[in-house]
This record gives C-alpha cells, structure tokens and sequence, in this order.
C-alpha cells in the first residue's frame, strides 16, 4: 500500500479554498499512483471553526463542497475530515471517498474539552460505527485526534484487526509536543499490530499554531516516516519498502521561534495585513518581537518606532538604532516628552486639589499610553497592524501598562517566559548577531522613571519564571512552591499579583501560544472570585 501524508495548511472558514487545496492533492496522489491518501482533522473547514459551526449558511457550503471532494475522487482512496450533521446533531467526521462515491463515514468518539478544545460545545460523539472499513481489499481502521489518546478505545478498536490504522489530526504545536505525539502512535502500532498514520496540518489560526509533524509508524512501533516541522507538505510512504524519511525534530529553542514565526504571519496576513508597526525601546523584548517580525513578514514590512522619554538613557536609544541596522528595516523616531508634559499640565490642578501631587505610577503609566497613542495613530494611518512586545512573566504579574505598551493587534511574545527570550535571543545570534548584545546583557528596564530596572519591582526572572511555572503550568499550591526551596513572602506575593492582573489579560490582544497553559484559551480564570490561594 502506497500512502501519501497531506500536512497541508488550511484556513478556517474558507471551505471553496480548502475543496480547491485538497482537490489538488487529489489529483497529484492519482499522478503518484497512491493507493490511499490521508488529510488532517476538519481540513475542510479549517481548525477550530468554533461558532461559524452554528451558522446553517455556513453547514450548507460545507455539505456542499463534501459531497464535491466525493465526487472528485478516482483510483486513490481518500480520507478527509469534515462537520456533518446527523440528523439534528453535528459530528466531527472522516469520510471516505473512492472512485467517486462515498465509502463510509466515521465519527469522533472522544470529544476533547480542555485546554484550547471546545468540542462538546458543538459536536456529540460517534458510537464507533465504520471504526474499520474495507474498500479495495483493505481494511483501513479510522480515529480522530483525541480517539487516540484513550486506551479504552483504542483497545475496542485493535480487536477487529486492520491493515493499517489511521489518524487524522489538528493538533496544536507546544513545546515537546512532537515527542508526546510520537510515542502514543509508536505504543498504538504495536497494540493494533499494523501500522498508525498520524497526518497533522499546518499553519497559524489566532492563537494557536499547527506544527504538522505529521508521521508514520509500523507495527513494531518503529518510526518509517516524520515530516518536516512547521512545513507544509506531502509525504508518501509504501508499506512494503524499507525505505525510510525522517525529518529531525528541531531544538527546543528553534522549535519555539519557528512557530513565533509561523503564527505572526499567519495572524497579520490572514487578518488582512501585510505590514506591521511596533515600537523599539532598545530593551529585549521589543528586539527579539522585531526579529520575529522580519523573519515572518520581511524587513520591507516592518516599521520600528524608537519613542524616547525624558528617561530613556543614551544606550537604549543607541541599543534600538544598532537593532534596526542589523534587522535593515525601516525606523522613526517620536519623542514623547512634550506629549507627557501636557498631559501632566492637564491633571494637575486636579491631582493637586485631590492632594495627589506626588509622582507615582499615575505618571509612569502616562508615558506609556502616551507611546500606545503614538503607536495606535500610526497603525490607524497606515493600515500596519500594532504588535506589543511584552512577555508572558510581564504579562502574568501585570507588570504592563493597560491601554499603554499592552494596546496592539497581536501580542508575540505573550505566552514567552523572559528566560527564554533570552534563550531565543541567544539561539538568533548563533549564525551572526541579529539582536545587540547591549540589549541581551543589560539589566531589563521600563525606564518609566530614573534609574530604574525591572528588579527593582520582581525578583529575578530566573526566580520569577520558575515560580510562574510551578504555579501555572504545574497548578501547584504556594505550599508546595514553597517546599521547591522560594521563600514563603516572596511566593505569595508573585501569586496574588498573577491574581490580580487577570482583568489585565482579559483586555490584552492574542499571542501565540507556546507553552501547555497559555493565557486565554488554556487558562480560563475569573477575574472576580473569592476563593484564596493561600
């Protein structure tokens, strides 16, 4: 049996470019003399499609373009992914197609809702009907996605025997992933004794990014097949030959910038856009979101705003000017100083009758939405989308300024702990030096007021991202941060702040998610409750 893997790249809702992509590859698998060819979970729609599902106009264009892909089918059996109704219920399908007719169909069983899932929302699970068909003397066993995960399931499945096991998938990218995936199909292929293709797409959808990793296991739970990470592509794989292609899985660090990559040029050009605008503070964050910006999009495209303060030292002015040299785009430079003097002439007759006179962060946050007006006004004017540049540390404690440096379109490095934006900015500068390395050995700054460093108000990011971790990732109690050798106050203080700035993430733009709990999708929290977390 010759298979081909299509780790294709769908957009959600745009179901008549879908049919056309994966008519394409229709006709391209016959030319390959493909026995049977395999697309992701929901290719036709798109990953998630979330509420488009509940709009009839919408299920209409879909039965439509199904019973298209159908009737386009010829030698090469197919297997795509799609919403169906049944009856008055909609399923998460694969349908299979032959010579022009409809094969069989096969719903999803295990519906995922955590996390960036939201399946029971829309679908109602399948009752395991066409699990195996057979069509040209095969027997091709189906799943879908999370049909794989449990071993209740999968061990139902393995007693009606199959000569080959397929998976079709839309699953996101977070950081080793790829391994997690590998060793289910290796652990699956070995309890159906056949083989387990698993087809991945790719691309970026708000949020999330799709990684692909698309792969090919046999029996013996021996990997024949990976295809390349963050790439998308089409893979053929005969069961008979030995022959095998496996595409590395790449670094940690390099993982994690590809999909940065990916998912901000998917989400600006997506979205409409195909310049962009952000402002350049000489700091780490906003040179590494602008790295990002010019791999995804092209220096020509980006457009670096330096906007001074009265406290912005000579370095960091220096340290944006050598970045924007380096990455060779294009640059202003918009003091802001007068700017924040009116305004601070404006309120001050009213702090002064309230007996508020005294600088506080009243006048830091000032000078920051004094640079999102600025930013905003340019985005407004030229049609660029705004990216922020703050990191998930930032962003977790709320060391940000609302309607300040977090006002924007898309939020890059949202769900990047700062240790590793010093990771990727190290990873950049192997080759040669993309980011300044002023900017990565400097002690981090807002520069909101004089002298002042990030350390001043957060303990080092290296302890700071260890206790996040420990309290997102891990969900784990203050005690037990604590027992991990942080001192008591210090823990406490990082949870209540993580606390305290939810209305702040609630407000603030997408960003791409990264880790196994981003903020929004993953993490879901109240912002208003009473329940103390220690």
């Amino acid at each position: 049996m010759k298979i081909r893997l299509e780790q294709c790249m769908p957009r959600v809702g745009d179901i008549n470019g879908n049919t056309h992509l994966i008519c394409q590859a229709m006709q391209a698998a016959e030319r390959h003399h493909c026995d049977l060819l395999v697309f992701p979970e929901l290719v036709l729609t798109g990953y998630p499609p979330e509420d488009l599902l509940l709009r009839p106009i919408f299920m209409d264009e879909v039965e439509k373009s199904v019973q298209h892909v159908i009737g386009q089918s010829k030698q090469s059996i197919v297997v795509f992914g799609a919403p169906r109704f049944d009856g008055d219920c909609l399923k998460n399908s694969a349908f299979v197609a032959c010579h022009g007719q409809l094969v069989a169909v096969y719903d999803k069983q295990r519906l995922p809702n955590y996390g960036v899932f939201d399946e029971q929302r829309y679908f109602v699970k399948g009752n395991g009907e066409n699990a195996v068909v057979e069509v040209n003397g095969w027997r091709i066993g189906l799943g879908i996605c999370e049909d794989l995960w449990h071993d209740e399931l999968v061990s139902k499945q393995a007693k009606q025997g199959c000569d080959v096991w397929l998976n079709l998938n839309a699953s996101p990218f977070h950081e080793g992933k790829q391994q997690q995936r590998e060793s289910l199909t290796a652990k699956r292929a070995k309890q159906f004794g056949c083989p387990v293709v698993y087809v991945n797409p790719v691309g970026g959808q708000d949020e999330i990014v799709f990684d692909g990793g698309s792969h090919l296991m046999d029996a013996s739970g021996e990997l024949l097949l990976r295809a390349s990470l963050f790439v998308p592509t089409s893979c053929d794989v005969d069961l008979t030959s030995v022959d095998c292609c496996i595409h590395d899985i790449p670094q940690r660090m390099q993982q994690i910038y590809q999909a940065l990559v990916l998912g901000t040029k998917d989400y600006v050009q997506r979205n409409g856009s195909t310049q962009v605008v952000l402002g350049l503070s000489g700091g780490i964050d906003s040179a590494l979101t602008a790295a990002i910006a010019v791999h995804a999009l092209g220096k020509e495209n980006v457009l670096g705003v330096l906007l001074p303060s009265s406290f912005s030292s000579d370095h960091s002015i220096k340290d944006a000017l050598d970045l924007v040299e380096n990455l060779g785009i294009e640059s202003i430079t918009l003091p802001i100083a007068e700017s924040v003097s009116a305004l601070e002439h404006t309120l001050a007759e009213t702090f002064k009758t309230w007996g508020k006179e005294k600088a506080d962060v009243t006048e830091e946050n000032i000078q920051a939405r004094a640079r999102g007006v600025l930013l905003m006004a340019i985005s407004n004017k030229t049609g660029r989308m705004l990216l922020t540049t703050g990191n998930k540390s930032e962003m977790a404690v709320g060391y940000a300024t609302l309607y300040g440096d977090m006002a924007g379109g898309f939020a890059v490095l949202k769900d990047v702990y700062k240790m590793d934006v010093f990771a990727l900015c190290h990873y950049l500068n192997q080759a040669q030096q993309v980011i300044p390395q002023n900017t990565i050995d400097k002690p981090p700054s807002a520069e909101l007021r004089p002298d002042q460093k990030d350390s001043d108000s957060l303990p080092d990011y290296e302890v700071l991202d260890a206790i996040l971790k420990a309290s997102i990732e891990d969900r784990l109690s203050v005690a037990e941060i604590v027992a991990l050798g942080y001192a008591e106050d210090e823990v406490k203080r990082i949870v209540h702040l993580v606390n305290l700035a939810e209305y702040k993430r609630r407000q603030a733009p997408p960003g791409i998610k990264i880790t196994e709990k981003a903020f929004g999708r993953d993490r879901r929290y109240p912002i208003t409750h009473a329940f103390r977390m220690f």
